[in-house]
């Protein structure tokens, strides 16, 4: 606050003063100046007192302009939330949503568990191979390991998602209904 004689119309605040004081930035009030709603006093000077009430002026219209809140529209929005958070919640336990965590799990195991298989190939042919010197026989015996990783790899096992999650609930489909 610059002149401690002055009166309060005539105080200048610094961007970062006036600032503080609105709970803005001094980008914001800067751009505010330039909207014409903070009265500027000079570079990076501003008169206060027109400027807060330009601001409290402001503040006041945006809030009238708003519509007010209907109960009933608030209340169905709610409804049709817990609606949709109660269908998740039970296809997660019928097993037909995956949590991504569970998802992660699983899918980190068989990423681990193909890298595994494929790391190990060449040991496991390479004793294999040695002894053999036909190539459409050789040919035959990588592309067989490299199927039976693929194969691995590609089979969709719900019950290991199932298995991960603590939500999973098994319900029997014998019930006639």
């Amino acid at each position: 606050m610059a002149k401690s004689g002055a009166n309060q119309s005539e105080m200048i605040f610094t961007a970062a003063q006036l600032a503080d004081l609105l709970g803005l930035t001094p980008r914001r009030v800067q751009q505010l100046a330039e909207e014409g709603i903070v009265v500027k006093s000079g570079r990076g000077k501003y008169v206060a007192a027109e400027s807060v009430q330009n601001y409290i002026r402001l503040q006041a219209e945006g809030a009238a302009g708003k519509s007010e809140v209907d109960y009933f529209d608030e209340r169905a929005l709610h409804e049709r939330a817990k609606r949709r958070k109660t269908e998740l919640e039970l296809a997660v336990m019928e097993g037909e949503l995956h949590r991504s965590d569970d998802v992660k799990l699983v899918m980190n195991d068989m990423i681990a568990a193909f890298r595994s298989r494929i790391l190990a190939m060449p040991s496991k042919l390479a004793p294999q191979l040695l002894a053999k010197d036909e190539l459409p026989v050789i040919l035959e015996m990588l592309t067989r390991e490299v199927h039976d990783a693929l194969t691995e790899l590609s089979a969709y096992d719900p019950k290991k998602f199932y298995a991960a999650s603590s939500e999973f609930v098994e319900l029997n489909d014998d019930d006639p209904g």
